[in-house]
């Protein structure tokens, strides 16, 4: 099956009632950066919170990017939450999803960085928006 057109990659109907409800409980470190990201702020692209993928919900898509932005907390650190992070970007990857992760610190110590970091893996990446139909 093909996805490259699907922004919920097969997401079920309760994985989609989850996120719904997780965007009216966003950590401090999520609604400051998407403060950043909504309403297409960061260079035109079209940023999505708390969105689901398959099985899973990212805090913030790009769907013409391929990019997920995950912000971690504390809990991200232990070994086990590190091992299922790797796990869940490997996934994400299968779908030629790119994964940038930021830590709630950098989000919530200097904004501006979080972002930074965000640009600089589009660009190192080379991700773009891709040509319209019909060019080239």
């Amino acid at each position: 099956m093909s996805y490259s057109n699907n922004l919920f990659y097969g997401a079920s109907p309760e994985i989609h009632k989850r996120a719904r409800e997780l965007r009216k409980i966003m950590t401090p470190a999520e609604k400051v950066l998407w403060e950043k990201l909504r309403g297409k702020s960061l260079h035109k692209y079209k940023f999505r919170r708390q969105h689901p993928i398959s099985r899973f919900i990212v805090d913030f898509y790009c769907h013409e990017l391929r990019l997920v932005v995950e912000v971690d907390g504390a809990i991200h650190d232990s070994l086990e939450n590190q091992e299922y992070d790797l796990g869940r970007t490997y996934e994400l990857n299968e779908f030629s999803i790119s994964v940038v992760r930021i830590p709630n610190k950098v989000i919530l110590e200097n904004c501006h960085d979080a972002v930074q970091v965000i640009l600089n893996f589009i660009e190192s990446n080379h991700l773009t928006l891709p040509s319209p139909q019909g060019e080239g």
